[in-house]
């Protein structure tokens, strides 16, 4: 059973940067798809980022475009979500997730694809 912990969250003011963190308690490896989803309160959850690890594609959120990035460090145990130039429409629960054995396309985009998932970090950006 994998488990998956984020952390990184919290408060900051409009501009500023946070970088979440997802530690996999087995790691990651080829096949799998790594994503953040956000629920902000009153509202769905909203896919930010995906990666492919079998083919190494991205995807961003247009609302994030440019500001988020999605990476993997070097023992592949765990994947940040640098945030740059936040802003209040960012405050929200982020929630990291994981596909297993998914090969030869971007990952999917819906969170009814991923298995498994975080407790969720709070990020809150002030105005």
């Amino acid at each position: 059973q994998v488990q998956l912990v984020e952390s990184g969250g919290g408060s900051v003011q409009a501009g500023g940067s946070l970088r979440l963190s997802c530690e996999a308690s087995l790691g990651y490896i080829r096949g799998d798809c790594l994503a953040w989803f956000r629920q902000a309160p009153g509202k769905e959850r909203e896919r930010v980022a995906t990666l492919s690890l079998d083919v190494d594609i991205s995807n961003y959120a247009d609302s994030v475009k440019g500001r988020f990035t999605l990476s993997l460090d070097k023992t592949q145990k765990t994947v940040y979500l640098q945030m740059n130039s936040l802003t209040p429409d960012d405050t929200a629960r982020y929630y990291c997730a994981l596909r297993q054995g998914w090969y030869g396309s971007a990952c999917p985009l819906t969170g009814a694809a991923y298995i498994y998932w975080g407790q969720g970090t709070q990020v809150t950006v002030s105005s």
